[in-house]
């Protein structure tokens, strides 16, 4: 049996200068889910917390450890059990604070 997988560009190229949430997206048939998080430029430091829904409306914290970024690079947090709904929120913060960065949902069955 082959593996349905399929990955999301979700952000390509944006910058962020103040908290910000990822459009959300429905994941219900996958069995697993890993963010990627290419930072291009920082200035500050970025706080990125999973999150999950049932509707797509109402959010909470999906409970992993969230992502500290003080420096450009590549980043990953891998998610399973997350239900339907599956979306980032970032915290950036530090004076003059800002982060440009491309974020890639990868879904497998």
């Amino acid at each position: 049996m082959i593996r349905r997988s399929f990955t999301a560009v979700i952000e390509k190229n944006a910058t962020f200068t103040a908290d910000f949430s990822t459009e959300p997206y429905e994941a219900g048939w996958a069995s697993e889910a890993r963010w990627f998080l290419r930072v291009i430029e920082i200035a500050g430091t970025l706080r990125v917390t999973p999150q999950i829904s049932p509707d797509g409306l109402f959010w909470c914290a999906e409970g992993s450890p969230p992502l500290v970024i003080t420096q450009p690079g590549v980043y990953s947090a891998p998610l399973r059990h997350f239900g339907q709904w599956l979306r980032l929120a970032g915290e950036v913060r530090g004076e003059n604070a800002s982060v440009k960065t491309m974020v890639y949902l990868a879904l497998k069955e």
